[in-house]
């Protein structure tokens, strides 16, 4: 049975229900947080690191969370801060091994023949090519069906904003496909 947001922080607050409360919240939001991760670093093994660290985060902090906003948007703005900051130190590194434009070519290698997945891997792909906030709006839209007012918060940026940055990923994910998907399969 999953605990309400408002039950999960009352556990954080007695010392003796800290532990309780820190397995309520992943069993809450692991799978969410995850998949969330997943679309922004792509790898596995990075995304299982981050989520690590979101929760890590979240546990060292819950003493900073506001009732001002649902536990899951906090959780989601400090997954995503991990996420960029992963992958910023991957853009640091410059290993080849771990460049997006590698993982998609070998993930469309490694399904060939299965028309669904061959179709989310060039999704993904499509995804990968677009600007940073783009795509972290594209995905908390389209893929966790978020509305623009949560993402506004995760993000700190206007709903506008967000809806304009929405539009754009959509419009360059579509022509993307349009101008390459018969050229790939």
């Amino acid at each position: 049975m999953k605990l309400k947001d408002e039950e999960i922080v009352n556990l954080f607050a007695n010392p003796q229900t800290v532990e309780k409360g820190l397995r309520a919240m992943m069993d809450a939001y692991q799978s969410r947080l995850y998949w969330h991760i997943r679309r922004l670093i792509v790898d596995h093994d990075g995304a299982q690191d981050v989520l690590q660290d979101t929760f890590i985060k979240a546990y060292q902090n819950i003493h900073q969370f506001k009732n001002d906003s649902k536990l899951y948007t906090w959780l989601y703005r400090i997954a995503t801060n991990e996420a960029l900051q992963a992958l910023n130190k991957m853009n640091r590194m410059k290993k080849t091994d771990e460049d997006a434009e590698y993982h998609m070519q070998n993930l469309v290698a490694d399904n060939a023949g299965q028309d669904a997945e061959e179709i989310q891997v060039f999704l993904a792909k499509a995804i990968q090519m677009l600007p940073e906030k783009q795509k972290l709006v594209f995905n908390m839209r389209y893929y966790d069906d978020l509305p623009y007012e949560e993402i506004s918060k995760i993000l700190d940026m206007s709903v506008g904003t967000c809806k304009t940055n929405y539009h754009y990923a959509k419009d360059k994910v579509e022509n993307y496909i349009k101008d390459n998907y018969s050229q790939e399969f």
